[in-house]
């Protein structure tokens, strides 16, 4: 069984006990999460919704926030002597799937 769920504005496919890293949520490591934005539901059946299943939610617990690889960003336009290097490092949560239910 497996859901598409919403986080953010962005989709990704939850499956029990799998670990998932998303955009960095505003809650504590260790805390609860009741997502109920389901876009799409398999199991048995699937059911589609219209934007969401009516009914449906996921489980998670918040395991822990991290910073992704650092990236350069560099500018350059040549014979202008213009140089411009910046680093950034992507803050995500890594969330743990623990249930996938249907009312």
């Amino acid at each position: 069984m497996y859901a598409l769920v919403e986080i953010k504005g962005k989709q990704y496919k939850a499956e029990k006990d799998t670990l998932l890293k998303v955009d960095l949520l505003d809650v504590e490591p260790g805390s609860t999460l009741n997502i109920d934005s389901v876009l799409l539901l398999s199991g048995d059946t699937m059911s589609v919704g219209a934007p969401y299943v009516a009914g449906a939610y996921v489980t998670a617990t918040v395991e822990s926030h991290e910073k992704d690889k650092k990236i350069i960003v560099f500018k350059y336009k040549p014979k202008k002597d213009y140089r411009r290097k910046q680093g950034h490092r992507q803050r995500y949560s890594v969330i743990k799937i623990k249930d996938i239910a249907a009312v």
